[in-house]
């Protein structure tokens, strides 16, 4: 999954990149209301992190700015106001949660979890096709035979990606947006050569293959 951070503090952004990277996120990051206000409406995120206090003005600001333009991605806002009615404020700007600086990572992870979810439509952190399950907590998948199998990082985000979207056919350049930021340079054959790695895993009829077009999750019951 790929989220975007709106955040203008060095040493927090270096933290939360990297307990997101850990939690299975590809994540781009700007400093700047200028810059997240043509960000957020360019790209396709899944969440975003949006810091408050921001040098070039009020993260409210991106986030009115985004909705007027019907970009509906889940938002948490995360600052170190923590008055009533400044969450309000958030809330009412379009918000879908609120968290106040200091924080754990791990809460914040939970949160940006449950925010993905709600939007897919689930309430379990288990994506079930067929007879197969993936624990995002876990990074693991559940395999027809009823045995676990731990994913790397990059195995995870691919196989949520195809799990997501049972029976969709998604292309490289779809799958490569949502597994990569955009400082990332994958080779051209990247994808390719984790699809050979998650059918090792999950056999090689759940993943199809459309030539030229892109790869889709078919497994079933």
């Amino acid at each position: 999954m790929r989220l975007l951070l709106v955040e203008d503090d060095a040493m927090l952004v270096e933290t939360l990149k990297k307990g997101l990277a850990d939690a299975g996120f590809a994540v781009d990051w700007v400093g700047t209301v200028s810059h997240a206000k043509s960000l957020g409406l360019q790209e396709q995120y899944r969440a975003v992190i949006l810091d408050m206090g921001l040098p070039d003005g009020d993260g409210l600001q991106v986030l009115r700015y985004w909705r007027q333009h019907h970009n509906n991605v889940p938002v948490l806002i995360l600052t170190a106001r923590s008055d009533w009615q400044d969450k309000v404020n958030g809330l009412k700007a379009g918000a879908d949660d609120y968290l106040a600086k200091p924080f754990h990572t791990e809460e914040l992870v939970a949160r940006i979890h449950a925010l993905v979810r709600r939007s897919e439509g689930r309430s379990d952190s288990r994506i079930r096709v067929g007879d197969y399950a993936l624990d995002e907590d876990r990074q693991q998948v559940q395999t027809t035979d009823g045995e676990w199998h731990t994913l790397t990082g990059t195995e995870f985000r691919l196989l949520r990606c195809l799990m997501t979207r049972p029976g969709r056919l998604l292309s490289k350049d779809e799958l490569m947006e949502q597994l990569y930021s955009l400082k990332d340079e994958p080779a051209h054959n990247t994808i390719e050569a984790y699809i050979r790695r998650l059918r090792l895993i999950v056999g090689r009829d759940a993943i199809s293959t459309q030539r030229g077009q892109g790869y889709s999750f078919n497994a079933k019951s």
